[in-house]
């Protein structure tokens, strides 16, 4: 059974996303639903659940307090705060400073039913408020015992090195995929040099590596797909040729195209986790199967090949989006 270590613990190699329950690819899930998957995913075996502020803007974090609370014992908890929204106008924003990183520590706290959180990340940096300072007060709530640790999500390795210098950092979270490279320019390296675990965030590269999409991609009106140059037109139909290849590596390996895509994340490093999320029953049990899954080295050279920062056409992200994440070393798509 593949294993990583994640603030100090070890867990399962196959993290649980629980955005996908409350945000980001279409309507929610019914609170009963939601109760099902997360307690199949402890009994599957997942030892490491993920959620954030952003993910229905409390919806997630309530849904894992009214659900798997009694079970706290059984698996690391992970959540971010970053963004933030006016729940009057609705606007929204990033919001780096240590009073609302405080503020959004003490209502994850209550709304997930714990007293701890086991790993707490800054999900977008604001770029205004120091990085030291950030660092600085994951430090203090550390000290009270109100989280085990803290990471950083979608930053780039100056800016880890320089938060990492004022309080270690146990966790950098960034996309990363066969079709997201980008934390292969510096970051992966950093991370091994820095003792930090990298947790891989759509691993399955929205879907693509699924297998799943057709042919033209239909996405649900709230869909955060959305825009993504990489899901548009031409692009669309010259990514999606690169998945007939894909298709035949994965019968080699005698695994599912979604196993295929979270074997290989697992490949690159000892210090890398990738976290798949699902509302589905049968994908949560297919992408936990990833994880016994072994790529021989021509297997790996293959896909390496096949789907790359060159192969690969478009931006990962809208123009929006893309201004919110550290620029250093996501400047390749």
């Amino acid at each position: 059974m593949t294993t990583r270590k994640l603030c100090g613990r070890e867990v399962y190699g196959i993290g649980f996303g629980a955005m996908n329950m409350s945000h980001g690819y279409g309507p929610a899930v019914s609170d009963e639903e939601c109760g099902r998957l997360l307690n199949l995913a402890l009994d599957t075996g997942h030892t490491h659940i993920d959620t954030a502020a952003i993910y229905g803007f409390g919806h997630n974090k309530t849904m894992l307090g009214d659900h798997i609370a009694h079970r706290r014992g059984e698996y690391l908890l992970a959540s971010k705060y970053g963004f933030f929204r006016d729940p009057e106008t609705g606007q929204g924003g990033l919001d780096s400073r240590p009073d609302a990183i405080r503020k959004a520590c003490e209502g994850s706290l209550s709304r997930l039913k714990t007293e701890m959180i086991d790993l707490y990340y800054l999900h977008r940096w604001d770029r205004t408020t120091p990085i030291e300072d950030v660092a600085g007060t994951f430090g203090r709530l550390i000290e009270e015992g109100k989280i085990g640790a803290y990471g950083l999500s979608e930053c780039a390795t100056d800016t880890l090195r320089a938060a990492h210098a004022e309080q270690p950092c146990a966790a950098v979270q960034s996309e990363y995929s066969l079709w997201t490279r980008n934390p292969e320019i510096a970051m992966l390296d950093a991370c091994k040099q820095l003792g930090v675990t990298f947790v891989a965030f759509s691993p399955l590269a929205r879907q693509y590596l699924t297998g799943a999409l057709g042919e033209v991609v239909d996405f649900p009106q709230n869909d955060i797909r959305h825009g993504m140059p990489r899901f548009e037109g031409e692009a669309w139909q010259k990514n999606r040729a690169l998945l007939s290849e894909y298709a035949r590596i994965a019968e080699e390996a005698e695994c599912s195209q979604a196993q295929l895509a979270l074997a290989w994340a697992l490949a690159q490093g000892e210090h890398v986790l990738p976290i798949p999320g699902t509302s589905k029953a049968d994908h949560l049990e297919e992408n936990w199967g990833g994880g016994q899954v072994t790529l021989s080295a021509d297997l790996l050279e293959r896909l390496d090949n096949l789907i790359n920062q060159n192969t690969v056409i478009g931006g990962r992200y809208t123009e929006k989006m893309q201004s919110q994440v550290g620029t250093e070393d996501f400047e390749r798509a």
